[in-house]
């Protein structure tokens, strides 16, 4: 419809619309359903489509043009590639909850010994369940464990005046 218009959007014009307003909503929650063993086929199959479509609106190129090649040529990147860097931010921002928020209860987290664990906690989950178990949470879980053990945001170390740098000017 914006490109039958009288004054037709430029190329980068183009890029920035999809970038800014169709994608985060063809990715709206994906948390929900891109997780560890869920299966992606459809959903990646149907994002990919969508990502080639848009590709050759914006460079008008042929419908024969290869793919990853438009897109190198407009600066989008892979589709795939772009959610695993959406789900990594997404399991950051589970570092950056307060110690008493549920999710934080949930998860068995190295500093959960700190609170009550929650009734429905993965710690109470025998081994075999927590193999059965698909979520997005077991995923959080395991990266909450793996790579960042401890991190509280507000450490004594993030409040101005007490940074390495405050303490130790030389």
């Amino acid at each position: 419809m914006l490109s039958n218009s009288t004054r037709e959007l430029n190329p980068l014009q183009k890029r920035q619309l999809y970038r800014c307003c169709a994608l985060p909503i063809a990715l709206y929650r994906f948390q929900l359903w891109y997780y560890n063993k869920a299966p992606l086929n459809y959903p990646l199959k149907s994002l990919r489509k969508m990502q080639r479509r848009v590709a050759l609106w914006i460079t008008g190129a042929f419908h024969t043009s290869p793919t990853m090649g438009v897109e190198a040529i407009i600066g989008l990147i892979p589709i795939n590639l772009y959610l695993k860097k959406l789900y990594q931010r997404f399991h950051l921002q589970g570092f950056s909850l307060l110690p008493n928020h549920i999710i934080k209860s949930i998860l068995m987290s190295v500093d959960s010994n700190k609170h009550d664990p929650h009734r429905l906690s993965l710690k109470s989950l025998t081994a075999k369940q927590k193999l059965k178990l698909q979520s997005p949470l077991i995923d959080m879980n395991n990266s909450c464990n793996e790579y960042v053990p401890l991190f509280s945001p507000f450490n004594q170390e993030f409040s101005p005046g007490n940074r390495l740098i405050n303490s130790f000017s030389d």
